[in-house]
């Protein structure tokens, strides 16, 4: 079982570490190969093909991203095609809405493993959060960190920040950590808004070196990269990467 969180709303007190966020996006910053490192080339609309898929892949490998992130359909083909190259398969369960059973999200995440995918991304129980269910939220992300953890894979939670109270984005982020993610995202980009550099320092405020802070949702530009990076994040995903990249010389 994963460990128990406070219930008690106003009383969180976070001691977890620090991230030195300015290090890191200079670091990050300082040439292009060093930025798709850490980007999560993504192609997640519901009427990507597979020549387009194809070129998601082709460009992954070319510039070097940290991941290629396609939608379940998609995975054999990603990692059929980025295989030998080094760049990982993420395969996103639960998307978009955050709703779908326990029993659903394991067998998703255990086909899609099982198909070579190395990263997963889920999206929290958004209702059952509000719902204040947070034994509910922590048992089903935990039951899906279990499987990508026996085989050595990452897990990303999103927690489409835009929807929630700041105390649900503090509530989100701790129970998301205590879960076992390996990396806590602000937006799957199909609700109504992305990610702030409000929300990354939030949650990083959250984190702290504990896991990964990604940004994700309506990242396109150069300039909101390292708002979000200065702020506390540590991957980006977009559907955008070449040309965020190519802004940096790429």
């Amino acid at each position: 079982m994963a460990a128990t969180i406070p219930l008690q709303g106003s009383d969180l007190d976070f001691d977890n570490g620090t991230f030195d966020s300015a290090a890191f996006a200079a670091t990050t910053l300082g040439d292009w190969r060093s930025l798709a490192a850490v980007i999560d080339h993504s192609l997640l609309k519901p009427d990507a093909t597979r020549q387009q898929v194809e070129a998601l892949c082709n460009e992954a490998a070319r510039y070097r991203f940290a991941s290629a992130v396609v939608n379940p359909v998609w995975a054999s083909v990603a990692v059929s095609l980025l295989s030998g190259t080094g760049v990982s398969v993420s395969a996103v369960i639960g998307f978009p809405l955050g709703a779908s059973l326990g029993s659903t999200l394991r067998q998703e995440a255990s086909v899609l493993i099982r198909l070579g995918a190395r990263e997963l991304g889920v999206v929290l129980p958004i209702g059952q959060l509000k719902s204040g269910n947070y034994h509910f939220v922590q048992n089903t992300i935990h039951t899906v960190a279990e499987i990508a953890h026996r085989h050595g894979a990452l897990l990303k939670v999103g927690l489409e920040t835009c929807l929630l109270t700041m105390e649900e984005k503090l509530r989100a982020s701790e129970i998301a950590i205590q879960a076992g993610a390996d990396f806590i995202n602000t937006a799957t980009g199909f609700a109504s808004g992305g990610a702030t550099p409000a929300d990354i320092a939030l949650m990083r405020g959250v984190a702290g070196a504990r896991c990964g802070v990604k940004a994700g949702g309506r990242i396109r530009t150069l300039a909101q990269v390292r708002a979000l990076l200065e702020a506390g994040a540590n991957r980006i995903g977009s559907s955008a990467s070449v040309a965020i990249v190519r802004e940096l010389g790429a």
